[in-house]
């Protein structure tokens, strides 16, 4: 690890802490006596998303944490919760170990996890997700919810 200050090639570490998916490591530089942090992340595999169309993308977590944000707004659920919730997601995909996964089983692991959350957030992203046409597709979604 090069120092930050030096440019010192050689440094020890003072303290190293984990967390779920991050290493903090504090650093001395052995040359300028320096203090600096560092993170350390696992570089995850690409993981192909299967469109419905038969498209393919790489998985973007982002796009999952857009979409969750997007159904909770104006609901009393903290962006803890939802940072939480999409991490239970990717977990559940990435766990099953193979390089490509359909969009529909993204939605129903987010759908599942909405319904425990929050049912109005569930009822607004299974609206988008699975194209709410008319009332009637509304009223079998919140059936859904009370069931």
């Amino acid at each position: 690890m090069k120092c930050p200050y030096c440019e010192h090639h050689d440094s020890k570490v003072t303290d190293k802490r984990d967390s779920k998916h991050l290493i903090r490591r504090r650093r001395e530089c052995l040359k300028c006596k320096k203090r600096y942090t560092t993170y350390e992340d696992v570089q995850k595999s690409d993981l192909f998303v299967v469109k419905k169309d038969g498209r393919r993308e790489v998985f973007n977590r982002d796009k999952l944490l857009l979409g969750l944000i997007k159904a909770c707004e104006k609901r009393d659920i903290s962006h803890e919760i939802i940072e939480k919730n999409v991490n239970i997601i990717e977990d559940k995909v990435r766990k099953r170990g193979k390089s490509e996964i359909k969009s529909e089983l993204i939605g129903k692991f987010t759908m599942d996890r909405l319904k425990k959350v929050d049912k109005v957030a569930y009822i607004r992203f299974a609206s988008v997700y699975m194209d709410f046409q008319d009332v009637n597709d509304f009223k079998k979604g919140i059936k859904e919810v009370v069931i």
